[in-house]
């Protein structure tokens, strides 16, 4: 599963929210059976869906009221996640719970509460999945850093987070299987920085940092079970992955390369013998490589050696379908037309857009560092590079929200434009990282699709 960027990263006690919906314990039943049910305001859709390992396992309509509540016969105990496109949260059941939630629209993680049996533990990972994101978006700039402030940054976080973990551990008392997900929501966020440090600040820096690390350094990784199939889908594991297999070359660090990412998929094949979870990783290296090297022989060659290893035929077929879309974003063509507005609400012509050569960045409110720095960035090399035009591209949901951003920021030196329909950027332009730019020629056609504000080597592109 590849992790969704598109979340809030602001933190608000759960205590403040007032629940509208009854939050009553029920006592314990004999049987098997679960209730799920809750309140949606302003849904972007009538239907949530309720889904285990990435697969809808019911569809539930809302009712005039926006409310919903189903019941379940035999519910496995596990985790699940329930969507409400185009957003998402994992839900944690044990036998015979009764949850309900409420959320709203424009704030949906922040805005999320769990009550009835089983809303205490399910509370405790919507406050840890806040801490985690606030701390993501708190840490942007700092795999910039020297090891020493990185590691005393990174372990004073880590030791907060626990702290609150053992405390509502002790608290609530839940079982070995819920504390499976609960340990790892803990331990993967800090270890999944651990990883990306030496590829990250390698890239923004250019300097080799390996070399400098401990030799205990990776000693964490000992402690991960890699095949528990209970975490395939669960998001912090799947991004710790992610974040490892992109190290695992750490003396090469080409993230780009054929042969870097050729070698992460034998190290998958090899590290994991659970055949579900192999799969889902080797499915995220295949999505992630396809973003980075656009050389059409290289492409060939990965998937050439990613079809011999995945067994998961659905799948292959997405990242077939992946593989077709970045193709209309290769260099000379021209860039695929979306739905654009000025801060008028103008609907604005993408073809009367580039009349200079353009850098084209995204940003949202959910990353508030990465606003502040790319926009920061921008402004730097507008005036270093006066030839180019930067244009600075919303992709939140609200409208309201990115003119009330606007008026508090006023930014100089960048074009700024919303785009109205997040799927059709997703889709035609592959937008599944924050961090990606562009690069247009005049008139609008591509001079690069994928690449990042924040490279090293970015201002070559420039010259």
């Amino acid at each position: 599963m590849i992790a969704y960027f598109k979340k809030i990263l602001f933190l608000l006690p759960i205590t403040s929210i007032t629940l509208l919906c009854s939050c009553k314990q029920e006592t314990k039943e004999e049987g098997s059976k679960a209730y799920f049910g809750g309140e949606i305001i302003n849904p972007n859709s009538k239907f949530v869906y309720l889904c285990k390992d990435n697969e809808v396992i019911d569809t539930i309509e809302l009712d005039a009221k926006n409310r919903f509540l189903k019941t379940y016969e035999t519910l496995e105990p596990g985790m699940y996640t329930f969507k409400h496109e185009p957003e998402y949260q994992q839900i944690y059941f044990e036998k015979n719970d009764s949850l309900m939630i409420r959320l709203n629209t424009n704030e949906f993680d922040n805005s999320l509460t769990f009550c009835g049996r089983g809303d205490e533990k399910n509370n405790f990972l919507i406050e840890l999945f806040l801490k985690n994101e606030e701390d993501k978006n708190a840490s942007f700039d700092l795999y910039d850093k020297d090891f020493k402030t990185f590691s005393k940054a990174t372990d004073k976080n880590y030791n907060a987070c626990k702290s609150f973990y053992l405390r509502r551990q002790t608290e609530v008392g839940w079982d070995e299987d819920f504390d499976l997900y609960a340990k790892a929501m803990l331990d993967m966020h800090y270890f999944a920085k651990k990883e990306m440090y030496p590829f990250v600040h390698e890239r923004r820096t250019n300097e080799k940092i390996c070399k400098f690390l401990p030799n205990n350094y990776y000693d964490f990784r000992k402690k991960i079970d890699f095949n528990n199939e209970k975490l395939t889908s669960f998001s912090p594991f799947v991004r710790y992955l992610t974040s490892m297999l992109n190290n695992v070359t750490c003396k090469d660090n080409d993230e780009k390369s054929l042969e870097n990412n050729i070698k992460k998929l034998h190290v998958a094949d090899s590290l994991f013998t659970n055949v579900k979870i192999k799969n889902s990783i080797l499915n995220n290296i295949a999505f992630m490589y396809l973003l980075e090297d656009q050389n059409m022989m290289n492409n060939k060659a990965f998937l050439d050696k990613y079809f011999k290893l995945s067994t998961d035929k659905d799948k292959q077929k997405e990242i077939k379908k992946i593989e077709e879309s970045i193709q209309h974003l290769s260099p000379n063509k021209l860039l695929p037309t979306i739905d654009l507005v000025d801060a008028n609400g103008k609907l604005v012509s993408i073809n009367n857009l580039f009349t200079k050569n353009t850098v084209v960045f995204f940003w949202t409110s959910e990353a508030k560092s990465h606003l502040e720095l790319a926009h920061q960035r921008a402004t730097e090399l507008k005036l270093k590079y006066p030839n180019w035009d930067f244009l600075a591209i919303n992709i939140d949901d609200s409208d309201k929200q990115w003119q009330n951003l606007l008026t508090k920021y006023n930014f100089k030196n960048t074009t700024e434009l919303h785009a109205t329909n997040f799927q059709d950027i997703k889709d035609k332009w592959v937008i599944t990282k924050i961090h990606r730019v562009m690069l247009i020629n005049v008139g609008g056609t591509i001079k690069n699709g994928f690449v990042s504000l924040f490279d090293a080597i970015f201002e070559n592109y420039l010259k």
